[in-house]
């Protein structure tokens, strides 16, 4: 018995045949991508688990300082994290909000799971760890929005929609 069936595949509506593109675009990407809510729920979600997950009673270490090395370390690993989520999420998804939120959730949860791996015992767990961590999140995705506003502002691309 011979198998003959695997000659063709059915994607979207076009049949193509082994070896052949399955011409999937950007904007294809797009129309499939999650909702504003769905992408809101899911940021929400793991920032919650961040929290939780954080918040087990410890001594707060006396050299732990606000200003430490580490703390700068943090803020600008977040801000590269953040703009660099902003930035590789514009080849997902159109609108700013939602790269906004991928960026900053990508950002906020290795900067969480960075402190549950100090939790359980690699590191010294730290909040103002985290506290900068949000805050480079925060400078990061404005980073990112900034440029993008100001490489659209220079070029004079008046026909990109509104977003």
């Amino acid at each position: 018995m011979s198998v003959t069936s695997c000659t063709t595949v059915r994607t979207n509506r076009a049949t193509r045949r082994p070896g052949e593109s399955l011409g999937i675009h950007a904007r294809d990407a797009r129309a499939i991508a999650p909702s504003r809510s769905t992408a809101l729920r899911l940021g929400a979600a793991l920032t919650l688990v961040a929290v939780i997950a954080t918040s087990a009673p410890r001594i707060a270490r006396a050299d732990d300082d606000w200003l430490g090395p580490d703390k700068a370390l943090h803020f600008s690993v977040s801000v590269a994290l953040a703009s660099g989520g902003y930035a590789a999420s514009a080849l997902l998804w159109e609108p700013r909000w939602a790269r906004a939120a991928a960026g900053a959730t990508f950002s906020l949860t290795l900067g969480a799971a960075k402190e549950l791996a100090d939790l359980a015992g690699l590191g010294d767990p730290s909040w103002r760890d985290f506290a900068w961590d949000v805050l480079g999140t925060a400078v990061g995705v404005a980073l990112a929005l900034g440029v993008e506003l100001f490489v659209e502002a220079v070029s004079g691309d008046d026909a990109a929609p509104a977003r």
